[in-house]
This record gives C-alpha cells, sequence and structure tokens, in this order.
C-alpha cells in the first residue's frame, strides 16, 4: 500500500500541475511511483490516510513570477530587390524606363529611384508624408495606364520607404 510520504507527494505534484494549468504552463509530471517502499509501519486504508495527513502542508506551490505576453513580432524587413522592384518592373517601367521616360523619373533600378524626377526626389528615405511615390500609389494617380497597385503593393512600398528605403 501507499504510505503517509508518498500521498503527500502525489497531492503535492497534483497541486502543483493544477496551479500551473490554471496558469497556462506545462509542467513535466513526476513519474508514478511503481512500487511503494515496504516500512514497519501498519498500511492504513486511504480513506483513514486523509484524515491522518498532517495539516501544515502548503496550499500554494511558489511558481515562477509571470511573464510578459510575447509581443507581435517585428515586420519582416522589405527587399528592395524580392520585393519593390518586381512591383516597379511590373507596374511602372513602362511609362519610366522603357522607350519613354516621363516627368524624366527613370525606374529602372534602385539608383535611379532615388535620384528622382525632373520634379525632384520620389522618395524620402524614412519618411512616407514626403515620399511623392507613395503618395500617388496609395491615392491610386499611379500608374496612369493599366492596373492600379494592390493594397499590399502599396503596402510594401510604403514599408520599404518608411524603413529608410535600404539597397536590400
Amino acid at each position: 500500500m501507499i504510505n503517509n510520504k508518498t500521498v503527500l507527494v502525489l497531492t503535492l505534484s497534483l497541486l502543483t500541475n493544477l496551479i500551473l494549468v490554471g496558469c497556462g504552463t506545462q509542467s513535466v509530471p513526476e513519474p508514478a511511483p511503481t512500487e511503494a517502499p515496504q516500512s514497519a509501519e501498519p498500511q492504513v486504508a486511504p480513506t483513514e490516510m486523509a484524515e491522518s495527513a498532517p495539516t501544515d502542508v502548503p496550499t500554494a506551490v511558489p511558481t515562477e513570477a509571470p511573464t510578459e505576453p510575447p509581443t507581435e513580432a517585428p515586420a519582416a524587413t522589405v527587399s528592395f530587390t524580392n520585393d519593390v522592384m518586381p512591383i516597379i518592373q511590373s507596374r511602372c517601367v513602362n511609362c519610366h524606363g522603357g522607350q519613354r521616360i516621363e516627368e524624366g523619373l527613370l525606374m529602372r533600378s534602385y539608383d535611379d529611384i532615388l535620384a528622382g524626377s525632373n520634379n525632384g526626389p520620389v522618395v524620402v528615405p524614412g519618411d512616407v508624408n514626403k515620399s511623392l511615390l507613395v503618395e500617388l500609389i496609395s491615392n491610386q494617380k499611379m500608374p496612369k495606364r493599366g492596373p492600379k497597385l494592390t493594397p499590399p503593393q502599396v503596402q510594401i512600398i510604403t514599408e520599404w520607404v518608411a524603413a529608410g528605403a535600404p539597397n536590400n
């Protein structure tokens, strides 16, 4: 049968598991004893054990201090080469890099885009509000011909400018 010490260990393990489950953490359960050690003490029935259990058993088991929930992961860095340039090639280069070059704005490369147009810079790295490119694509004024950029495409270019328009 089970002795008082084994009952106490099992009770504490159960309380610990209940507290940890209530807190949302998981614990590794202790393996149950396969065989209770033999002792010279008389065996007591389970109902009698509950009555004879010590009363100074702690009711709460201290746990680690609660941790802050994880904050939202930082957004992945937008890549000019992999994310921005394919959009520009599919929507902008027809008028700003092919046979025609409207407003003196070339958009064939990173350097062309940062060089700006006849009217000045079109991208101000780190400043979405001063970047004419972001303004025109957000307001669906560009491209003039062909399909407009989708909201996710506008978001990619906006995030790239906000991140400082890196050449990555």
